[in-house]
Parts: structure tokens; C-alpha cells; sequence
């Protein structure tokens, strides 16, 4: 029984860690192009309505994967080309994309199928086993893409400056945008796993995830390994979150078992933020 509960808990952290890291190495390689993933919570959303919709549609698992991370592919193609093409804000526009995006989803589901949002799709519906080995082999494959291929040495040269990126002859513009294109696209799968999680898509489904999983960035010291890590902590802490439902609701320390993920990615960001101000004046 005790075996049973410990193998059933190490899957509940494996099965929320590896959407949450596969997020956060999407937007790492925009922290690599010395740019900023704010848009992750809305490519996971548009991610999981897309998986949704089209899986609904074609009764099928793989292309409501693929529509998932086309859809967050999208908003990053969108974002990327407001924020390089147009010199907007990259902060500015990644939150506006955040907050527009259930807006979006609402009125297409509308449209579509009659409903604000709420769409089941028992097609997509996989074990979480299933899931779990794709997610990883995707993480997998793109971590060594950024550190081993011929673009992710250009992409760090990039964020290195636009100096050093020119002297390397490396257009920064351009592989910032792909960098975009990248994070939506991964965030969006990992949106899309959510979906499949449940068989369905429900409004909010993403819940921050895509906030953490930029905090996992930082929180990993913008390496990989270490992004993946802070993905498996945060992960835990999800777990225990789940786990602390059980407790019941006049237990006090649930309530704080529940909040505990938010928490800890609140600490982080104020830690990075400070550390990152330091930095920049010297100290």
C-alpha cells in the first residue's frame, strides 16, 4: 500500500514536471537570445484549445498534439514579430498575448462549437505514462538542440549582445524570432499535454504554469540541467499540493500545502529580480 502511494506520488511529480520543464526550455531559448518568454501561460492556453478543438475534430491524439503546439507556435510568431518587427515592448507584448488570449479561445469556441470555452475531447485522452515518455524525449531533444547545434551556439552569440552577435556574423533579429517561435511552439505542447491529461479543455486549465515555468528559467540559472531540476522541485511541489486536497479544508497547513508552488515562485522571481539589479549596478 505504502509502495503504492510513493510510486503514485513520484508520477504525479513527473507528470506535472515534465509539461512545466518543457515550457521553461522553450523559454530558454529566449533567455538565451537575451530576450524574454513573458508569453508561456498564453501559448500553454492556446495550446490546450488547440490540442482540444482539432482533436475533438479529427479524433485523433496526434494531430491535437501537433494543432497544440502550432497554436502556441503562433502566438510566438505573433509576439516575436511585435516585439522585433514592430520594436515593441517584449514585455509589453508578451502580457498583452497572456491576457488576450482566453478572450480568443472564447470567442473561436464560440464560434465553433457553441460553448465559451469548455470542450471535450475524449480522443486526446492518453495515460499519463504515455504522455510522460513524449514529453521527456521532446525535452530531451530540444535541451541538446540549444546546447549542441550549430543554432544554439548562434543563439548564444546573440545574447551575448549585438556586438559580438555581428562580429560573429549572426543576424540577431531573426534568430530572436525563431527563439519566439520555439517557446510558443514548447509551451504549447505543453499546454496540448495538459489537455490530454483530461481529455478536454477547460478555460484557466493552465492555472500560471506558464508564469512558473519562466520562473524555472531563472530558477535554474539558465542552464538546461538546471531549468529541467527547478521544473522537477516546482513539480514536487505540485504534487504535495494535489496530495494536501486530501487534508481537507479546515486544515490549515493544506491551505498552505496548496499554495505552496505559487509561493515559491513568487520568492524566486523577487530573488532573481534583486539579483539581476544587483548585478546591473555593479555590486
Amino acid at each position: 500500500m505504502i509502495l503504492d502511494r510513493l510510486v503514485s506520488f513520484g508520477l504525479s511529480t513527473l507528470s506535472t514536471a515534465a509539461p512545466l520543464g518543457l515550457a521553461a526550455l522553450g523559454g530558454l531559448a529566449t533567455g538565451t537570445a537575451g530576450s524574454l518568454s513573458i508569453a508561456l501561460e498564453g501559448a500553454m492556453l492556446v495550446g490546450a484549445f488547440g490540442a482540444a478543438a482539432l482533436g475533438s475534430a479529427s479524433g485523433s491524439l496526434a494531430l491535437g498534439m501537433t494543432a497544440g503546439s502550432g497554436a502556441g507556435a503562433l502566438l510566438g510568431l505573433i509576439v516575436g514579430g511585435a516585439a522585433i518587427g514592430l520594436g515593441a515592448d517584449v514585455f509589453v507584448a508578451g502580457l498583452a498575448a497572456n491576457i488576450l488570449a482566453p478572450g480568443i479561445i472564447s470567442a473561436i469556441s464560440q464560434a465553433a462549437f457553441g460553448t465559451k470555452g469548455v470542450i471535450t475531447a475524449p480522443a486526446i485522452r492518453a495515460g499519463a505514462t504515455q504522455m510522460l515518455c513524449v514529453v521527456i524525449a521532446t525535452a530531451a531533444a530540444l535541451a541538446l538542440f540549444l546546447v549542441r547545434s550549430v543554432f544554439g551556439l548562434r543563439l548564444r552569440a546573440v545574447g551575448e549582445g549585438p556586438e559580438i552577435a555581428k562580429a560573429a556574423g549572426v543576424p540577431s533579429g531573426p534568430y530572436r524570432l525563431v527563439a519566439h517561435i520555439i517557446a510558443g511552439a514548447a509551451a504549447g505542447l505543453a499546454g496540448a499535454v495538459l489537455a490530454a491529461g483530461i481529455g478536454a479543455f477547460a478555460p484557466g486549465m493552465s492555472t500560471g504554469r506558464g508564469w512558473i515555468a519562466l520562473v524555472a528559467v531563472y530558477l535554474g540559472g539558465r542552464k538546461p540541467v538546471g531549468v529541467l531540476l527547478a521544473s522537477l522541485l516546482l513539480g514536487l511541489l505540485f504534487a504535495l499540493s494535489n496530495l494536501a486536497q486530501g487534508f481537507g479544508t479546515l486544515a490549515p497547513s493544506a491551505e498552505l500545502l496548496q499554495a505552496l508552488p505559487y509561493i515559491v515562485t513568487a520568492i524566486a522571481f523577487i530573488g532573481w529580480r534583486r539579483a539581476e539589479k544587483r548585478r546591473k549596478e555593479g555590486f
